[in-house]
């Protein structure tokens, strides 16, 4: 049933569901790899009991998980049309796409590790400036078999995991946090996922209009 309707969503909205597309594009879904705790982001309406109090996010191993879909998103302030290669160096905003609330950071310490946290905030994907990441890779756009990281523009700190983990309610579930030194703790790839194809009139199309998802 799932492959029937990504199927039907690759021919309704135009979207890339192989490797035919090689990069990662504005409003594809995806999920986001990290290659050193091989561990996929992840994030529920779990909220931490202790810093911000905000929607938790994690690290789960598993790799059918719904709650590890993220959309990949322009900012308040420069749109990302649908299906528009990300380029390195380009601020976006990932939006978790069960809960509708963006990845963000601020000067909260994490509960395991005490760096700093974080979280999932916002609203029907608007939140504020603290929603902010910026792509670093090595070439012109992000590959999508390119290991990248994400620095949060506010803090100037990698999108970064611990190896540490929770016990209940989230029990096995690794700590993702903000770290102001790169390392392997903090290198992305891209994995699976819906990729929005380039468009011939970007120009006409919105920032933010992925398909309805119940994946």
């Amino acid at each position: 049933i799932m492959s029937a309707i990504l199927l039907l969503f690759s021919c309704v909205f135009g979207l890339s569901l192989g490797t035919e597309l090689s990069f990662v594009t504005c409003g594809s879904v995806i999920k986001l790899l990290n290659l050193k705790h091989n561990v996929r982001l992840h994030s529920h309406d779990v909220r931490y009991g202790s810093g911000s109090g905000q929607q938790s996010v994690t690290g789960v191993s598993a790799v059918e998980d719904s709650n590890s879909y993220w959309s990949v998103r322009g900012t308040s302030d420069a749109l990302c049309h649908r299906g528009t290669p990300v380029k390195c160096g380009q601020t976006i905003r990932l939006t978790h796409v069960n809960t509708g609330r963006n990845l963000h950071s601020h000067y909260f310490a994490s509960p395991l590790s005490s760096n700093q946290e974080v979280s999932a905030f916002g609203e029907n994907g608007e939140g504020d400036h603290l929603d902010e990441w910026t792509v670093q890779c090595g070439g012109s756009v992000w590959k999508r078999e390119e290991a990248v990281r994400f620095r949060h523009r506010a803090t100037d700190a990698l999108l970064s995991v611990t190896g540490e983990q929770y016990g209940r309610p989230i029990h096995g579930q690794t700590e993702v946090h903000a770290m102001s030194s790169p390392s392997q703790h903090s290198l992305w790839k891209a994995m699976e996922g819906i990729f929005m194809k380039p468009s011939e009139s970007p120009g006409g199309s919105r920032d933010y209009s992925h398909p309805h998802t119940e994946f």
